[in-house]
């Protein structure tokens, strides 16, 4: 785990964010910073508000008030092309992968690369997808079985891998935020999560994890935001607390 670098403006900052539902108020005074390179969780009960702050970073959800800085600068996010243009990626629990394509075809979906069939008729360069795909695949460590096998034959931990290659293709990514990334797997699918959540961070991708499971957020993380009703309960370095402490943060007892 790479800890946050020194001497720059935090990645991403939020200032007091407000969002609220028919009157109720999901959101309400949130806010934190990330800096560059570090993976931080944030965590909390069900209703905390978790999954509301994201989609208001990741462009969802427009937020009713506060602001949204990007490496110390204002940030217009009104919906999810502003905060890809930025580098904000986000990996919901679906993934967003077309399960009868292969893993070049996901990766490559929307910007496909095209060569020249006898100088004259484009073609689909499935061979160039491939090897790409493989290079991107190989920067996290994971290997496929097949780049021609369609990704719902792929165990959970490539289908990850494989929604990740997609992020990294561009190479605009700087913050990639995983919602719950090792819900529904089995033990050694999570642990293959983990380690690729380690090897980004090693690249200087900052990491944004939203997750129930606290041995995990204990794994990967440098740092855990706990929100209760929605409002920040605490920010704790993930090496000077224990669980307990986080787990009394979240139901509202304070902190030891």
């Amino acid at each position: 785990m790479t800890g946050p670098s020194t001497g720059s403006p935090p990645l991403l900052e939020v200032r007091n964010l407000y969002k609220t539902f028919g009157g109720v108020h999901a959101v309400e005074d949130v806010s934190f910073r990330i800096e560059p390179g570090e993976a931080v969780a944030i965590v909390g009960d069900n209703g905390a508000g978790k999954s509301t702050v994201v989609k208001m970073i990741s462009g969802a959800y427009t937020r009713d008030a506060g602001d949204i800085l990007w490496q110390g600068a204002p940030a217009d996010i009104d919906d999810p092309d502003d905060a890809r243009r930025l580098g904000i990626e986000t990996m919901y629990q679906d993934l967003a992968l077309i399960p009868d394509l292969d893993a070049p075809g996901n990766v490559f979906l929307g910007q496909e690369p095209y060569r020249r069939w006898l100088g004259i008729l484009p073609v689909l360069d499935r061979s160039a997808m491939a090897t790409k795909t493989r290079e991107l695949l190989e920067r996290v460590r994971i290997a496929l079985p097949s780049m021609e096998r369609p990704v719902r034959q792929l165990s959970g931990g490539q289908r990850q891998a494989t929604a990740i290659a997609r992020f990294l293709l561009s190479d605009r990514a700087r913050l990639i935020i995983m919602d719950e990334p090792t819900a529904a797997l089995g033990v050694q699918e999570q642990r293959k999560v983990l380690n690729l959540i380690h090897r980004l961070t090693e690249q200087d991708i900052t990491i944004m994890v939203i997750s129930h499971n606290l041995e995990h957020v204990f794994d990967v993380t440098d740092r855990i935001i706990v929100l209760r009703a929605g409002r920040v309960e605490g920010v704790l370095r993930t090496a000077e607390v224990t669980k307990q402490d986080v787990v009394s943060l979240i139901m509202g007892g304070g902190t030891a």
